[in-house]
């Protein structure tokens, strides 16, 4: 299978989506090859710059035309104070937007930033695209459905069916943030997650790659103790959940969407062989 069927709403989604996310990242992409001023910084000490601000702008009015009525919340209306009233319960579906996750990456040109858009559902997402144009010569596309399967595509080209692997018999892959984290902290909690295994290798990542790698069969843990928002991950957790892997809080129950702020808990991320 080389695409996702034609069949069903959410395939369909999930092409424009995807088709949204090309475009988005163009305009990423035009800031990315020129010179730019320093970045702003936003109320939570955060950077923001051209290509967040940008990106978000052609994003947003997209997915409310794709589904009109159905809220958008996207990082840098949040952060201006513009979120859409989701009212005393989180709505049934909701889009959640990061135009440009590792916004640091991108500063520092390193390549590992990503466009990330998720739609949720029930307080799951269940469609997600994360878009990282710069970690190839033509880009890598992932892409999750809910029941449907996930993907992964260089540049434009086919999309190649991924699976989150059971992890091998020598050990796990960790793979943490490049560029946020306690290692302490880390180290601490390892003990409690691993019931015994070993890890057998440790990577970094910047952006929601770290979920994509799970999601491809590349590592196999993912703790994140240090913040997230909702936007962060969404994306990634559909391709990985798509792919047969799982979020979940500290507690061992399901991460959630939906949630006072948007802010997540800490959180790990498992491939096919979860906790």
């Amino acid at each position: 299978m080389s695409q996702p069927s034609h069949h069903s709403d959410r395939a369909r989604l999930l092409r424009d989506m995807a088709a949204l996310a090309w475009q988005a990242a163009a305009i990423v992409m035009e800031v990315y090859a020129r010179p730019f001023p320093p970045a702003r910084t936003k109320a939570d000490a955060s950077p923001v710059t051209e290509a967040d601000e940008r990106a978000e702008a052609l994003i947003v009015p997209a997915l409310q035309a794709l589904l009109p009525g159905v809220p958008v919340v996207a990082e840098e209306a949040v952060a201006a104070g513009l979120a859409p009233d989701m009212g005393a319960t989180p709505p049934a579906r909701f889009w959640l937007v990061d135009p440009l996750d590792g916004t640091r990456e991108f500063l520092a040109r390193n390549g590992e930033f990503t466009v990330n858009i998720a739609l949720v559902e029930a307080g799951r997402p269940v469609l997600g695209v994360v878009l990282a144009p710069a970690i190839s010569p033509g880009g890598v596309l992932y892409a999750g459905a809910a029941g449907h399967g996930a993907w992964r595509a260089e540049g434009l080209g086919a999309w190649q069916p991924i699976a989150a692997r059971t992890p091998p018999t020598q050990g796990l892959t960790l793979v943490s943030s490049r560029s946020h984290g306690d290692d302490a902290a880390l180290q601490a909690l390892l003990p409690s997650l691993l019931g015994g295994q070993r890890i057998a290798a440790h990577r970094t990542a910047g952006s929601s790659l770290k979920l994509c790698l799970l999601a491809c069969g590349e590592a196999d843990l993912y703790p994140r103790l240090g913040r997230t928002m909702e936007w962060d991950i969404a994306a990634g957790h559909a391709v990985l959940a798509a792919a047969g892997g799982q979020v979940l809080t500290l507690e061992g129950k399901p991460l959630l969407y939906g949630k006072a702020g948007f802010e997540n808990p800490h959180f790990v991320a498992w491939g096919a062989g979860g906790a």
